[in-house]
């Protein structure tokens, strides 16, 4: 068999199982919020310290699933001076009509702040696709 016939009738047959998937769903925001772990004044948030605060503060706010991802961050504090320090980022799916998301949301940047005396964190959403 001509091998251009083979390639092509394979690139059919993968394509075809690709037009059958159901297309992303709409309706639903990704959330990311962005977690400095150096402390001001000295020290770190230490892993199990980090894996407290998402077992005591997170899960229990958005149970249906997140990500962590670890990072390494930057950014100017309010009295200018340029920050660098390891982070980490929660990625989290949410559906639009989640109507108290971003109010838990926000409680959760703030008891973070308060826990570990951070200045800021860091809070972007936008629209997503989602399929699952």
């Amino acid at each position: 068999m001509n091998p251009l016939l083979v390639t092509c009738l394979a690139a059919a047959a993968l394509l075809g199982g690709c037009a059958s998937a159901p297309p992303p769903a709409t309706g639903w925001q990704r959330c990311e919020l962005f977690f400095g772990l150096s402390i001001p004044g000295g020290g770190d948030v230490s892993p199990s310290d980090w894996q407290a605060f998402v077992d005591a503060e997170v899960t229990p706010r958005f149970p249906q699933g997140l990500t962590v991802l670890a990072a390494q961050g930057q950014w100017r504090s309010a009295d200018g001076a340029v920050a660098r320090e390891a982070s980490r980022v929660l990625v989290l799916l949410l559906p639009d009509d989640d109507a108290d998301a971003s109010a838990r949301l926000d409680a959760l940047r703030a008891r973070y702040r308060e826990r570990f005396r951070q200045e800021a964190v860091g809070r972007a959403c936008t629209v997503a696709r989602v399929a699952f």
